[in-house]
């Protein structure tokens, strides 16, 4: 058995965040977790989605990929991290979407104490990168999550990222992909993230046991 799990929510559109979210993967089944890979769904019409080139596309490959998030994943986790494209300085509707379903573990306390966590990408360099992963934090909060920024902890956050968690810029090209720095940033975030996990856990079993 793992020695926790995470689960990893995301909404991408062109393979950015989705490219962050396999580094966090990575990054923290290093420490011996067992990840969920999860993408949300569209919550606009077919209509909608085939006015932008490759929307379309890129949404039936991922959902091939990636299950859709659900309660029973957020109640089996150990940590959650959410990853999600700038909208407008904040998040995707489509993430938004699957946090709003949560409101029954939210209300029945099932998700206090969890390790908590935030990625996103946006297509200009002052696109809201920072807004949105702040923004996310209201959300962590009202859910009860011990959020997990990323500070400095790593060497290539003075170069790419942000301490509040990890991020890319795509440059208003959807075929230019995370830098390796980026990458980097984003596998020590899901290191981070499980190790903080791991002792929120264990701590939590120690106070039950005791």
């Amino acid at each position: 058995m793992a020695d926790v799990n995470v689960l990893i929510a995301f909404y991408s559109r062109n393979g950015n965040t989705e490219a962050l979210a396999n580094a966090i993967a990575e990054g923290a089944r290093t420490e011996g977790a067992e990840v969920r890979l999860r993408r949300v769904r569209e919550v606009v019409p077919l209509e909608v989605m085939q006015k932008a080139p490759g929307w379309v596309e890129n949404a039936e490959r991922m959902n091939d990929l990636y299950e859709a998030p659900t309660e029973a994943d957020a109640e089996w986790s150990d940590a959650l991290i959410f990853g999600s494209p700038t909208r407008f300085g904040n998040v995707a509707s489509e993430l938004k979407a699957y946090i709003d379903s949560l409101g029954g573990l939210w209300y029945q306390g099932k998700l206090l104490g969890k390790a908590g966590s935030v990625f996103c990408s946006t297509s200009t360099a002052h696109g809201g990168n920072e807004s949105t992963l702040i923004t996310a934090y209201n959300f962590m909060a009202h859910l009860g999550l011990i959020i997990v920024p990323l500070g400095y902890g790593d060497p290539a956050l003075f170069q790419a990222g942000t301490p509040y968690g990890a991020s890319s810029v795509s440059g208003g090209n959807s075929d230019q992909k995370p830098t390796e720095l980026d990458l980097t940033v984003a596998r020590y975030q899901g290191k981070r993230v499980a190790h903080v996990a791991k002792a929120l856990k264990a701590a939590g079993e120690t106070a039950t046991k005791g």
